[in-house]
This record gives C-alpha cells, structure tokens and sequence, in this order.
C-alpha cells in the first residue's frame, strides 16, 4: 500500500457542538471552544502555518452557523485568517463548483463534531470525497483534521452508535463504514469524559483487526505517512489492540448478552507518546526534561 503523504489530526472535542447521539438532545450552552492548544498544533502542522487556507466543515452538526463563527473566532485568535466556512448540508451541496473548487485550493480542512453519519451519507461517493482522498493521498502536506463526530468519521470502521451503560452487551454497539481516511483503526471521541471504554472494547473484539484509538477530550494525534501517531493536548490517548485475543464469546452469544474477551492490549499516550500502527509498538518520550516530575 502506498504511504499517505498527507496528514490527518483526529481530536477527541472539547464539548457538544451537535445532536448528542446518546442523551438525544442538542446541548447549546459550553460553546466556548478551549481547544486552542490543539488549533494551533493544526495551524503549525499546515502547508504555510498561519497563512494557509483552511476551510471548516460544520456539516456534521445541526447548529453550524453558531459552530462556524466559533472556529473562525478560535484560528483568527491564532493569527490566521485565512479561514473559511463551507455551509454544507446535504449532498445536493457537494455538487456546487464553489465548494468542489475551495476544497481543491485548501491547505487544510477541518470537520466539526455532531453526528458522524450525516458526513458519511453526506460525502460519501461525491467528488470532494474523492477530492480529499486523492489529495490526503498523494499531496505533501495537505492536512485533514477533524473533532468529535468528524474525527470518528476518518476511520474505515467507523461506531455510529452505542450508549457506554450498556456497552458491555453484545450488538449495543453499532458500528459501519466511515470515511476511510485511514485504515485498520477505530476512533472513539469524549473517551474518558463519556465513559467509553467498553464501547471501543466491543468494537475492537468484533474487528480485532483494528486498532481502537480512544480520544480524549482537548486531545488529539498527529497522524503522518498514515502510521506514526503522536498525542498531542492536553488530555489522554487509550490505545486498544485486539489482535492477541484469546477466548472471545463474541461470535456464539446472542445480542443483549455480556460479553466476554481475553487479552486485550491497552496502551495509555499523554502528549509526546508515539505508537505505530503497522508494528504496534508504543514509543515513550526520549526528551528526559519533558518526562521529569517532582515527588514531594
């Protein structure tokens, strides 16, 4: 498979920016976005850092026009303006020559959080889709970040439902095929916030070819050559890795039932933890300064 010369940021969201697929409900309050540590990484890691074109796409969430105007508060707070706000809601949209020729001018493009399958049934098949891939593909430096739903939507296996109380039941996670930007991978967003572990456990023990990636809230992974994975923010990464699993019950219960796994893998990343994908090893941080902590 040819290495990815692009890069992809998924992030793990800060707060609700949409429909709720769980409570079923759409929170408005706690806007303030606060992942500026995490912006910023994204504007570092573009083609011309604060003077790249970046276009956001709320199409995932059901209050965009409040979404959009936060995002361009949040990069304009970091020096870069030149940022744009693609109002795309439906795949009649995507057909427009307006937007199918900005995202071929984009430097980067980010994806809000809100509902993971409004992107897939969205873009899924359409032009900029393919636009995104071919250039993800073949493009130095060309950067797709999403939080929330739209880092959940990067993957190929993609869980577009599953309450994390009933988790631990068979056929209570859902799960279908996302955008693919990546391959072999199963991200989860508000990771420790919601409680998610055994969501992503059970997606894993139904895929064990996949690697599930739990994102933590204001944190992200800067994802080059489609393999090398870095933490970055402020909060915590949980790696889970289902290919040495054992005994399994997975296959032979019927749904509703609890399930049961043995040996899973589980790595935790903080900021500056490495993991690659292909070998699944996880690397510490080698900066001794960085790594340094006082005992009282």
């Amino acid at each position: 498979m040819n290495t990815p010369k692009g890069k992809l940021i998924p992030v793990g969201g800060a707060e609700d920016k949409g429909t709720d697929l769980e409570q079923g409900f759409i929170q408005r309050n706690n806007l303030n976005f606060f992942e500026a540590g995490i912006l910023s990484r994204i504007v570092d890691e573009t083609k011309y850092h604060q003077d790249s074109k970046i276009e956001v796409i709320t199409t995932a969430s059901t209050i965009p026009v409040e979404v959009g105007e936060n995002y361009l508060e949040a990069f304009a707070k970091l020096s870069c303006t030149n940022v744009n706000v693609m109002n795309i809601r439906n795949r009649e949209d995507t057909h427009k020559p307006e937007y199918i020729e900005r995202i071929k001018d984009a430097d980067a493009v980010m994806f809000s959080g809100g509902n993971q399958m409004r992107l897939t049934a969205t873009f899924g098949g359409t032009e900029i889709y393919r636009i995104l891939q071919d250039r993800y593909k073949h493009e130095e430096g060309f950067l797709i970040a999403g939080t929330s739903a739209g880092a959940m939507a990067m993957s190929n296996t993609m869980i577009y439902e599953g309450n994390a109380a009933n988790a631990h039941l068979k056929g209570a996670v859902k799960v279908t095929t996302g955008l693919a930007f990546m391959g072999d991978v199963i991200f989860d967003s508000h990771f420790d916030k919601r409680g998610r572990f055994g969501r992503l456990a059970q997606a894993v023990a139904t895929n064990p070819a996949c690697i599930g990636i739990g994102l933590g809230e204001d944190t992200g992974l800067l994802i080059t050559e489609g393999n090398k994975m870095e933490a970055i923010g402020s909060g915590m990464i949980i790696i889970i890795d289902g290919h040495n699993i054992g005994y399994s019950n997975i296959a032979d219960i019927a749904d509703n039932n609890p399930i049961s796994v043995e040996n899973l893998t589980v790595h935790f990343l903080a900021k500056g933890n490495k993991y690659m994908l292909d070998t699944r090893k996880y690397i510490g941080i080698e900066n001794e300064e960085y790594a340094k902590t006082e005992v009282e």
